[in-house]
């Protein structure tokens, strides 16, 4: 993105575990330019985190001093410096109190937390999805969100709170079967199109979601008896997987609850569909937008400014 006029007061950073975005903003939240790349967890510990985000940030011709706050696996155990999690339920707009600076940094550069559900039960970690509730929601978070991705999540806030949520390994699992079982032979490339066998594939997971297991050999022996094609069997087993995920997310919905659907393209359009077979009803954020206005309004809900950065 080209650069536009105005002075930044902001690096906002999604650092993930396979990618970078960068945004300079300004205090209004204008966006004034952009970077993105593939340097993601693993080549941020190899080069260093610092020599990665300062190579970006000079591209930008960012000015020297200039804060950045950052969230995502650039934070976890694994990243720069660990920035523990904060207990649910927890309070959105309050994140960024519990940020942590970043080691051997240029500049003041903060790393935001994750938030943890520790209930024995039901143990679960988040992180950098949190950013992406306060962009979608703002501090006055109430609802019901699905985030799709390689771990799905789908939290509960009351009152500006997560107050629960639960991971589901979605994505990993359609790359683990496409991969490393029968199913291999079953799927051509692609993760599928929201046409009738992914919508199919989503009504039968919803029916009988404890049947998921026998349903996936089913999409291997469909093709063998000539009753399915294979060209169908990427839809069918990520309609299987994701109308599976929506079954048991649905059961604590209440009757005619909206789900906020922070996504974006193809996945997003798998979800959105796969929510309406449900009877859903869905409220689209794109997931850029959300993450980006989560990291502007953490930063501006603790008056963090150029000139006071301190935590």
């Amino acid at each position: 993105m080209a650069e536009r006029g105005g002075r930044p007061a902001l690096a906002a950073v999604d650092w993930g575990t396979s990618s970078f975005r960068l945004w300079l903003v300004d205090e209004a939240g204008t966006v004034l330019a952009a970077r993105r790349s593939d340097e993601g967890l693993a080549r941020g510990a190899a080069e260093g985190f610092a020599t990665i985000l300062e190579r970006h940030l000079g591209a930008l011709a960012a000015p020297a001093g200039l804060p950045a706050l950052v969230c995502g696996m650039a934070g976890s155990r694994q990243g720069w410096r660990e920035a523990p999690y904060v207990d649910t339920p927890a309070r959105l707009a309050d994140l960024a109190a519990f940020a942590v600076a970043a080691p051997d940094a240029l500049r003041p550069v903060w790393l935001m937390p994750g938030i943890a559900q520790r209930d024995p039960a039901r143990p679960d970690v988040m992180r950098g999805e949190e950013t992406q509730l306060l962009g979608a929601f703002g501090a006055r978070a109430n609802g019901v969100a699905c985030l799709p991705g390689t771990h799905a999540k789908w939290a509960r806030m009351a009152a500006g709170r997560v107050v629960a949520f639960a991971t589901h390994m979605t994505g990993e699992l359609y790359g683990a079967i496409g991969r490393s079982t029968i199913l291999s032979h079953a799927l051509e490339a692609g993760t599928g199109e929201p046409g009738p066998a992914f919508e199919a594939a989503v009504g039968d997971a919803l029916a009988d979601p404890g049947g998921l297991t026998a349903a996936l050999f089913g999409i291997r022996a469909g093709q063998l008896l000539g009753q399915a094609a294979r060209t169908d069997g990427a839809a069918r087993l990520s309609g299987l997987l994701i109308g599976t995920e929506i079954a048991h997310a649905r059961a604590g919905l209440a009757p005619g609850e909206t789900v906020t659907l922070i996504a974006a393209g193809a996945l997003g359009a798998l979800y959105r569909r796969a929510l309406a077979v449900a009877g859903l009803a869905v409220r689209p954020v794109d997931a850029e937008t959300a993450v980006r206005d989560g990291l502007l309004r953490a930063w501006t809900a603790h008056g963090r400014t150029a000139e006071d950065t301190r935590p």
